[in-house]
């Protein structure tokens, strides 16, 4: 998809595509009844935290047409991107925007799958970053905090809040983090860890508990 991107947001990367690609799956999976609990074909709700460019509610939006997405960001600037972005492809109908700090002022216990892209990266890992990345794209969605676990540490609690039992979480995230990660998902079912193309763990799914 052509997306307009501007220092307000990141710019997508192709490891983001294994997010969208793992949604798709757990989606395809669930609705053709290779889950223990099956999802009906029809009446998703997700929700994409941190959208930035809109790029991962703009791909599931276009992939699955009867699903309600909703997409929020705490960044003004970035949700004006995201609204155009949605308006270019005919998808601003399709999306419900929202500002705010991760899930808060969403309602409870109803989506069926939050995924998102968060801020992963440790500040002690700075130096490994790209300089275009630290020169021109938002620092606030690059560094998490000390450890790059502490955005991700907030949204599993409000995820379990908003999820309907049996709902599934996916998360990008890296190699780097994979181990903290799980530890926060304590008692979730179902995790599993996707890979890249390089064989790094990129991206984490779990489901609220049944």
């Amino acid at each position: 998809m052509d997306l307009m991107v501007t220092p307000a947001v990141l710019i997508p990367r192709p490891e983001t595509e294994h997010v969208v690609e793992t949604v798709l799956e757990l989606v395809h999976r669930e609705t053709a009844g290779g889950e223990e609990h099956p999802h009906p074909a029809t009446g998703w709700r997700m929700v994409d935290v941190g959208t930035g460019s809109g790029c991962i509610a703009l791909a599931l939006a276009k992939e699955l047409p009867q699903t309600e997405m909703h997409a929020t960001d705490i960044s003004l600037a970035a949700l004006e991107i995201a609204r155009v972005n949605a308006a270019r492809h005919q998808l601003e109908s399709r999306i419900h925007f929202h500002r705010g700090d991760l899930l808060e002022g969403l309602p409870e216990n109803i989506f069926d799958l939050i995924v998102s892209n968060p801020p992963y990266v440790g500040e002690a890992e700075e130096d490994q970053v790209q300089l275009e990345v630290r020169k021109f794209e938002p620092r606030s969605a690059v560094f998490a905090g000390h450890s790059g676990t502490e955005t991700i540490a907030r949204l599993v609690p409000q995820s379990g809040a908003r999820l309907r039992v049996g709902g599934w979480l996916v998360m990008e995230i890296s190699g780097t983090i994979v181990d903290a990660t799980k530890g926060l998902l304590t008692g979730w079912q179902d995790l599993r860890i996707v890979k890249d193309l390089q064989d790094i763990p990129r991206v984490v799914a779990a489901r609220k508990k049944i």
